[in-house]
């Protein structure tokens, strides 16, 4: 029996991966570095996940796991999104504390001993906080930085600003966390929610070591929509403030009207120009207030239709 199998603490690694294969030989040379430096005191096992990938990333993995006992693979059916394939890695984890981690060593592995001394402190969670993004354009860190802060303003008070899925999670903090089994996930906002008692060491992030980057806008755009509908029903109550609003300035329309006829003796102005003004703005916020209803009637169709987070397609060899 090697050190590693005897040591009492078991540290699970879990990274998604989509089309990795050109970043995948140091991401592997990178783990393996890591676990050395925590064997024999603490087991260290690695969780990848394939989330659905066009190159040779599942078979490299394949490939590791046939050289390394530690290493646990999952190949999805298809791409089901950054969110389930870390809820994936979560679900197949073993161990005592659960790492999750990005493929393209943004988030640097080298930290995850200090997560772990962290952890067995007494912290059930470990944020790494990033205090300076590096390689990253100034759109992305001034967005970044608004969507926290949007994120706190309409009350998502759970959520860690300037954290990603860089993490550590307990055993406990992880079961709690996998009885939340919500379609539209936004991980690190749920991990906020369990509560526990928390903790966090600062790390200044990266560029990606290779290939591009796997969250263009859009899926940027996707992910901030999922985070403020699923912590927040401030956007449900827009339609009153701007119900309001407008209600304002009708009923300042209608003084200002009596008070010209009334008063002044001065027949209103009419004229189809304020009327079709008027049908397009209250046509506009209709629209736009059912577009946020169905945003939220949307999510609660994909929920009670029960289909499962994921789909595996395929898992390597358990030792």
């Amino acid at each position: 029996m090697s050190n590693a199998s005897q040591a009492s603490v078991l540290v699970s690694i879990v990274v998604p991966c989509l089309d990795e294969e050109e970043v995948f030989p140091l991401l592997q040379s990178a783990l393996l570095s890591v676990a050395k430096r925590m064997e024999p005191a603490v087991a260290v096992e690695f969780v990848l996940v394939d989330d659905g990938s066009q190159d040779a990333t599942w078979s490299l993995i394949c490939a590791f796991a046939r050289v390394d006992a530690r290493v646990r693979g999952v190949s999805l059916s298809r791409n089901f999104g950054q969110q389930m394939a870390i809820t994936c890695g979560y679900d197949v984890a073993r161990g005592d504390a659960v790492v999750s981690m990005d493929a393209d060593l943004q988030d640097p592995p080298e930290l995850v001993p200090q997560l772990v001394e962290v952890w067995q402190t007494g912290a059930d969670v470990v944020y790494a906080v990033r205090s300076r993004r590096r390689g990253e354009g100034l759109f992305k860190r001034a967005s970044a930085a608004f969507f926290y802060r949007l994120l706190r303003w309409i009350g998502a008070s759970t959520i860690r600003e300037a954290s990603g899925d860089f993490r550590l999670l307990s055993r406990r903090a992880l079961d709690a966390l996998g009885e939340l089994r919500e379609q539209h996930r936004f991980v690190r906002g749920m991990v906020g929610w369990v509560g526990f008692k928390s903790a966090e060491i600062e790390y200044e992030r990266a560029p990606s070591a290779a290939g591009r980057s796997k969250y263009p806008l859009t899926k940027m755009l996707r992910l901030a929509t999922d985070a403020m509908v699923s912590f927040s029903v401030f956007p449900l109550r827009l339609t009153f403030v701007f119900a309001g609003i407008l209600a304002l300035f009708v009923l300042g329309y209608v003084v200002n009207a009596a008070l010209q006829w009334f008063v002044l003796g001065v027949e209103p102005v009419r004229g189809w120009m304020s009327l079709l003004v008027s049908v397009m703005a209250f046509g506009a916020l209709n629209l736009f207030c059912i577009g946020i209803m169905g945003e939220y009637v949307g999510r609660i169709y994909e929920q009670v239709k029960g289909r499962p987070l994921y789909v595996v397609r395929a898992r390597t060899p358990e030792p």
